[in-house]
């Protein structure tokens, strides 16, 4: 069987470590995408068995065109599977947020998925196959204080999901979110425990999510649901959806 190639950005660590891990127990060669994380990257693909890192800025159109260009040039401009899923949360209230926080989550979480897509959905095009899985989040979905901005760049990621999978679905191409709910990840022990034990009255599950359990519904989508597209999967413990 020819082997596959799955990218998933921001891959280092947190959700994204546990996709390229899942990925990789499916079969997968897996491509690391790093920014700033080259040490993580590193130490997660020595402990996998078929793995590569690339690095590359998500927030700007020459580290992703770079990203293009080391897949076309290193391995034959093959992708098969794409996880959006690098992406940054800058918490503050809408009137002591600043707009230089604004403009860098939305230049990560949405032109840099954005623009992804429309990149490395050539190499799908050409193929006629492929599966794009953005990750997007529950804060897409419920609205959080002080996460307006976060929240907008989420729904937007939802937004661009259905719509990519519409245009996508004639080249045989499959297009989902997964929306993680609160994961236990650094991002998330940042809060603190007066609020993790507010949240936690909100999950009827009454307990946070594991990085792992997101990237099991991702090696799904990346390996089966083949009647799946333009659906967002909600990871939340009933928190929502």
């Amino acid at each position: 069987m020819e082997e596959k190639i799955a990218l998933v950005t921001g891959g280092g660590t947190g959700i994204g470590a546990a996709c390229c891990r899942s990925l990789s127990d499916a079969g997968f060669k897996v491509g690391i995408h790093y920014n700033s994380s080259k040490v993580k990257a590193e130490e997660l693909a020595a402990s996998l068995p078929n793995c590569f890192i690339i690095q590359g800025d998500v927030s700007t159109v020459e580290g992703i065109d770079s990203v293009y260009d080391v897949i076309k040039k290193d391995h034959n401009g093959q992708v098969d599977v794409l996880v959006n899923n690098a992406g940054i949360a800058l918490d503050n209230p809408i009137f002591s947020a600043n707009l230089d926080d604004f403009q860098k989550t939305m230049d990560i979480n949405v032109r840099g998925t954005w623009y992804m897509i429309k990149r490395i959905a050539r190499f799908m095009i050409r193929k006629k196959s492929g599966r794009i899985i953005n990750i997007s989040s529950v804060i897409g979905s419920v609205p959080n204080p002080t996460q307006s901005v976060y929240g907008m760049t989420k729904a937007a990621i939802d937004n661009l999901t259905k719509v990519a999978a519409i245009e996508l679905a004639q080249y045989n191409i499959l297009v989902n979110s997964v929306a993680p709910g609160f994961i236990d990840t650094d991002m998330t022990k940042k809060i603190p425990e007066e609020l993790q034990k507010e949240i936690f009255k909100k999950i009827p599950l009454g307990r946070m999510g594991q990085p792992e359990e997101v990237g099991d519904v991702v090696k799904f989508l990346a390996t089966s649901g083949t009647y799946i597209t333009g659906s967002i999967i909600h990871v939340n413990g009933g928190m929502y959806g």
